[in-house]
């Protein structure tokens, strides 16, 4: 599923406001090539996608620099971006994974933009397995409990926006 349109215009006015023309950015969970569209003619995009099929049906390899087919709880990028965008990826596993990810993600970049969905359940869809939202039960109070390290950027009904937490 592509990533909402909710806080779109105010996520890329926040990344234009805090990163250089040029900046590095990983998109985590590509799918349609969403945020590639919207910044790649700002930063320098790379890509995680986990589920095949979206990187030839939406032709990720036109929109990103490189494109990794990978899933993020295995996949160890050796660069340092600037940013990296998780934008619709965490509700998909588990907490603990997804903390794992979030930590290993930290020192990493510069900062990161999280975007999630709020109690919101999906299936697969298409046979992509990868669909399924495992933390179907997110609110804006239960992911500051499960990520200690972020704070909010944008809140809405059913979305939020989040990046790294004051140190």
């Amino acid at each position: 599923m592509a990533s909402l349109d909710i806080g779109k215009p105010e996520s890329v006015k926040w990344i234009h406001d805090h990163f250089p023309k040029g900046a590095t950015c990983l998109d985590v969970g590509a799918c349609d090539g969403k945020w590639g569209k919207l910044l790649n003619d700002y930063l320098v995009m790379d890509c995680a996608e986990i589920y095949a099929p979206n990187i030839t049906k939406h032709g990720l390899a036109n929109i990103y620099r490189n494109v990794y087919h990978a899933d993020i709880r295995e996949f160890e990028y050796g660069n340092k971006y600037d940013l990296i965008i998780f934008g619709d990826v965490l509700e998909h596993m588990s907490v603990e994974d997804a903390q794992k990810v979030i930590a290993y993600a930290e020192p990493r970049c510069r900062d990161f933009l999280i975007a999630v969905p709020y109690q919101w359940t999906n299936r697969a869809k298409y046979g992509n397995q990868w669909e399924i939202h495992i933390q179907d039960d997110l609110t804006p109070e239960n992911v500051l409990e499960r990520y200690k390290n972020i704070q909010p950027l944008f809140i809405y009904d059913r979305y939020g926006y989040y990046i790294k937490g004051e140190s």
